[in-house]
């Protein structure tokens, strides 16, 4: 079973999967479960992520499933045993909450991760000094043991982005750049990390400006990742006051992905971007001169 007894992302991604190669193949899950030898509530839990899968019953599986590709096969293999490995977030478990920890882990798999962010610096491109002000000057009070705990996980969370492990591509509104929501002197080290951090091959950052027009309204604040060799959406997580909630839906990838493409075509160019960014800083350092 998953750590804590719950679906982790890992275990319903690769569910999902077998159940999507179940679907294909017109078994249903009684006969699923006599492939493996099992009752029909265990393949039932499996597809819904509350078990884990061992690797005898998934090659078993899929090659009851027809699914004779080695990638495949090995990927969804792999991805049962990192549905039972620690995470190096769980370090911070005491402080994280559990749908956190999910996103924490789609980052962590991702090939691509592609951001929009209207009001806030996503957190994979935040500064230690930024991310402490926005934990702790959020609605509701933090204790300054956990804000340092959560800045240490969004330190941590950049080691993917740093190392290359992911392509990540961002659009931000032009408001989250010229207006601070934070002291001015973080605001400043903060434009000029991101300045730094868009230079590398890996990443592209991008900021739609004020001139757009509504297409800035079109949704709130989203991550998508995708996990093979294509950007093609496989998970998208949203921000709301509840915590974060993780879409799977083919309708719902399929709307996020069209809506990233929009904002991401009427954004300016990297170039562009780079340059209204070292516009706001100087402006910014202008201001208090």
């Amino acid at each position: 079973m998953p750590a804590g007894g719950r679906p982790t992302v890992r275990s319903r991604r690769l569910g999902a999967a077998l159940r999507r190669y179940r679907q294909a193949a017109e078994l249903d899950q009684p006969q699923a479960a006599e492939v493996i030898a099992a009752h029909q509530t265990r393949v039932s839990r499996i597809e819904t992520g509350h078990v884990i899968a061992r690797p005898i019953e998934i090659r078993a599986l899929l090659s009851a499933y027809g699914v004779d590709d080695p990638g495949v096969r090995t990927k969804l293999e792999d991805l049962a045993k990192q549905s039972k490995n620690r995470g190096w977030w769980l370090e911070h478990a005491a402080h994280l909450r559990p749908d956190y920890v999910d996103h924490i882990a789609l980052e962590d798999d991702a090939t691509y991760i592609r951001e929009w962010q209207p009001i806030l610096v996503p957190g994979l491109l935040q500064t230690p000094a930024y991310a402490e002000a926005i934990i702790s000057g959020g609605s509701k009070y933090v204790a300054a043991e956990r804000v340092e705990q959560l800045v240490k996980a969004r330190m941590g969370r950049q080691a993917k982005i740093a190392e290359g492990g992911a392509s990540y591509s961002c659009v931000l509104w032009e408001t989250v750049v010229v207006q601070p929501l934070v002291g001015v002197d973080v605001h400043r080290e903060q434009l000029s990390a991101i300045l730094e951090i868009g230079k590398r091959k890996n990443v592209t950052v991008q900021v739609l400006p004020f001139s757009a027009g509504a297409i800035a309204g079109t949704t709130y604040a989203f991550s998508s990742f995708s996990f093979e060799s294509e950007p093609t959406v496989e998970a998208v997580t949203m921000e709301n006051l509840r915590g974060t909630s993780v879409l799977e839906s083919p309708d719902d990838l399929a709307a996020y992905a069209d809506a990233y493409d929009q904002l991401r075509s009427a954004a300016l160019a990297p170039d562009a971007s780079a340059r209204l960014i070292r516009g706001a800083l100087r402006s910014s350092k202008e201001d208090t001169q």
